[in-house]
């Protein structure tokens, strides 16, 4: 295995919480349902120095695949002659800044690292550039780039036609990935041998059943089964809306151009009523204060048997020396709840341009350097940039040979990599709606009930999507 540059315990400090804005554009700037026009000069032929002498602004989010972008930044400025100023902001402070930024439309910064949920809000609010138009310009964009090699889902997730309630795919790109997160079940294998049992659970039923048998398996405060719990969409998007989706439920549908919430149908409340019981029979005591951090650190710990999220934690968490666990922790699909293909719910961090600067060309030499196959092949394989984003990257030697001792780990991807992407309805109102689920899913974890509780969201929800255009 190649040196890992960034420890462990970077990893884990600043993924943890992610902020958002406190207000949701809900009202259309721009037709962003077409391809936004860009001045752009007339360029002949690809060059890397072509802007040789200018000077742009880049805003990350504290995190290890902005920490292997910086450490790079010298090697860029040397191959085209930017300048690259840059600011490291701490997740907790990151998108309320950026969205301040933004909003100022004055071109700083140039390019910015987002998710993919924040596209809904962002391109709304016409803040960001379609990509398109720089990605098929061939005098624009390096004969080596080769579009093709990412993954289709994970770069849909970044392409929105602009219209909520229309799912990711189409339209518009507005991001290149840097790396992604599926959403799957994690286990640790001591625990499993503490049953007798040699092969993980498959079923929700089968899940609940075997991490209520391991409470206190290692020790005082150990137990089954790790899902994030706090008031914020954060506890929605991973292992629950994973279960949501492959349950069958859906969230919003369009009806005569509005959005129509559907978290009180029967799927909805049956998956809500489950994901509830796996909590309150083999969850932790204090499962309501769980962010990514805290199942993340039970997990490599020893205290967590099984985890239900983000599948890097299986190449962190097993390299020897940076978690007591290392070497024990394999993975599987995550838990069936009835028959059908199984997919996942993605998290994708990207990098974005600006709509409003005024060095488009200079910011998608950095874009596409950074998204390149040269950059994610060192980065996957001598930094923390996983999981892969290209093909070419993920089934190198190199990688291969990193993630080879992982149980599990190449079998569960080539099973979910066809049906995994964004599970959400897009919408600009996403991190609000999904933060008043988590409240209800709080709610009936403490004994609401389910039918209820949900009817009462779905009309919470509706009425805060009323003024959304759905066309």
């Amino acid at each position: 295995m190649k040196r890992i540059i960034f420890g462990f315990i970077s990893v884990l400090a600043f993924m943890f919480t992610i902020a958002c804005s406190n207000e949701s554009a809900t009202e259309n700037k721009g037709d962003s349902s077409s391809t936004d026009t860009v001045d752009l000069e007339e360029l002949d032929g690809f060059d890397w120095k072509r802007f040789d002498g200018e000077e742009i602004e880049v805003m990350l989010n504290q995190h290890p695949y902005a920490e292997a972008i910086i450490e790079r930044i010298p090697e860029f400025e040397e191959k085209t002659g930017i300048k690259v100023n840059h600011s490291l902001t701490p997740e907790e402070n990151y998108f309320d800044k950026l969205t301040t930024s933004l909003n100022a439309e004055n071109g700083n910064p140039d390019v910015f690292m987002t998710g993919a949920y924040q596209v809904w809000e962002y391109a709304t609010a016409d803040y960001m550039q379609e990509l398109d138009t720089f990605i098929e310009d061939e005098n624009r964009t390096s004969p080596d780039y080769d579009v093709d090699d990412f993954y289709e889902g994970i770069l849909g997730a970044g392409r929105w036609d602009g219209v909520p309630g229309h799912a990711v795919g189409e339209g518009n790109l507005y991001t290149v990935p840097l790396a992604y997160e599926f959403n799957l079940l994690h286990y640790n294998k001591r625990a499993l041998e503490s049953l007798g049992l040699e092969e993980p659970p498959e079923t929700m039923e089968e899940l609940i059943e075997v991490g209520a048998q391991l409470d206190g398996w290692n020790g005082e405060g150990s137990y089954g089964v790790g899902t994030r719990g706090t008031r914020s969409w954060a506890t929605i998007h991973p292992g629950y809306m994973t279960s949501f989706d492959n349950h069958g439920a859906v969230d919003f549908t369009v009806e005569d151009g509005s959005l129509v919430p559907h978290l009180n149908s029967p799927e909805s409340i049956e998956i809500t009523e489950k994901f509830a019981e796996l909590v309150n029979k083999a969850g932790p005591s204090d499962w309501s204060s769980y962010t990514w951090y805290q199942v993340s650190n039970d997990l490599a710990q020893g205290k967590a048997a099984f985890a239900y999220d983000a599948s890097n934690w299986a190449i962190f968490h097993n390299v020897p020396g940076e978690a007591l666990e290392a070497g024990n922790i394999g993975v599987t699909t995550p838990p069936r709840t009835k028959d059908g293909e199984l997919g996942t719910n993605m998290w994708v961090w990207s990098i974005a341009m600006n709509k409003s600067s005024e060095k488009k060309d200079a910011a998608w030499l950095f874009m596409q350097y950074f998204t390149s196959k040269e950059h994610m092949q060192w980065g996957a394989t001598e930094a923390n940039v996983v999981d892969p984003v290209r093909k070419s990257v993920f089934e190198s030697d190199e990688y291969q040979e990193r993630i080879g001792d992982i149980e599990g780990y190449v079998e569960t991807f080539n099973e979910l990599i066809d049906g995994s992407t964004i599970k959400f309805t897009p919408q600009p109102e996403f991190f609000n709606t999904t933060t008043e689920w988590a409240a209800a899913l709080q709610d009936i974890v403490n004994g609401a009930d389910a039918e209820e509780r949900m009817n009462q969201l779905n009309a919470d929800i509706q009425e805060r999507v009323s003024r959304v255009r759905a066309e």
